[in-house]
């Protein structure tokens, strides 16, 4: 592997990516491309992550030229609109993004040689889907925009792979763990981020709605297998969902595995609240068997301790932390009222 391409980069997970695959291919360029939407969030990192790349890109993924994928051996494809709450505000710009540049970006990359191709998908696609634990067979039940598009680009995708055109669609589990540009809109993150500021945690929910999650090393660590697997077993397309079956939790579990790595902290549930229909367990019996050597290994305790030290080492303390710029809708709201991007997202130089 002699040239590896990494959209969205500069995002929560793009560090962990980088510093994976930089381990792994020592003597590969690495190449990262963004829109730096999320530069300047830098949560605790002491020094600018993008210094582990060879090559920088701030770029539009829609807009992506082809002479960007020449000689590249393996695209690394994170860049997205991330949540509900952002695709729910950008329903348009959702499909823009995450599905029709997403396909577009597959096409150009083999028209031009590209190898590999590796699909940062979504479990979310699940919907509501809490009865037992679906494979990759089980009905797709997309509940939101950012569902459906990862559902629509995996379908497109399936008829672009072949033999020398390999693509994995991972299907990941809701991310989770410290980052250098970490996310508060994440289920686990933000109950940890409520505990160091408030002491207290408050579920939004009724807390008994499911979701399998998993840590951003561990995603780093599929996408690793990801970029080298061989076409079989597999196939040249592949839609594989990622985590494991023990991080299955309803969200009442997760507070209440915060609350024991942080005693005294109080667990609140909203009995009156709303159902949230996005509920969802997830078997990965089959990453299992074609991905043994590139497992999770983080713990869900491993992974709260290590999002308390990093928040406490930031001397975080934000009880309001909801709007600040460490949750992605709120970053991009404040870029559109100072007028620096516009309504389809793009930079207004």
């Amino acid at each position: 592997m002699d040239k590896i391409l990494i959209t969205g980069n500069m995002g929560y997970i793009g560090p962990s990516v980088v510093r994976r695959l930089k381990s792994t291919y020592p003597d590969a360029t690495l190449i990262g491309l963004d829109m730096g939407y999320f530069a300047n969030c830098l949560t605790g990192a002491a020094h600018l992550p993008e210094c582990a790349d060879d090559i920088q890109y701030f770029q539009d993924v829609r807009k992506i030229p082809a002479a960007m994928l020449k000689k590249v051996d393996a695209v690394v494809h994170l860049a997205a609109i991330s949540n509900d709450p952002m695709g729910k505000t950008f329903e348009t710009v959702t499909m823009d993004v995450n599905y029709k540049a997403s396909v577009r970006l597959a096409e150009m990359a083999k028209k031009e040689g590209v190898k590999r191709f590796v699909f940062a998908s979504s479990c979310s696609m699940y919907g509501a889907a809490d009865d037992e634990a679906r494979t990759e067979n089980s009905p797709l039940n997309p509940l939101t925009a950012y569902a459906k598009s990862k559902v629509r680009t995996e379908m497109d995708l399936r008829g672009i792979a072949t033999p020398d055109f390999i693509i994995t669609s991972l299907r990941f589990s809701t991310a989770c763990g410290m980052s250098d540009r970490l996310r508060l809109d994440l289920v686990l993150n933000d109950f940890v981020a409520s505990a160091v500021a408030t002491g207290k945690i408050n579920i939004l929910s009724d807390g008994t709605p499911w979701r399998p999650l998993i840590d951003i090393k561990d995603m780093a660590r599929s996408i690793d297998w990801a970029i080298s697997r061989e076409r079989n077993p597999g196939g040249e397309f592949l839609a594989v969902n990622v985590g494991s079956n023990e991080w299955n939790y309803q969200v009442r579990e997760l507070a209440d595995a915060v609350a024991v790595q942080m005693p005294g902290v109080a667990v609140e549930v909203n009995p009156n609240a709303m159902p949230d229909k996005r509920s969802y367990r997830v078997c990965f019996d089959l990453f299992k068997r074609l991905a043994p050597q590139h497992q999770p290994e983080i713990r869900l305790a491993d992974s709260v301790r290590k999002l308390r030290l990093g928040l406490e080492s930031m001397k975080f303390n934000d009880p309001d932390f909801r709007n600040s710029n460490l949750v992605r809708l709120k970053v991009l709201n404040h870029l559109l009222e100072q007028q620096l991007i516009n309504d389809n997202l793009e930079w207004q130089h």
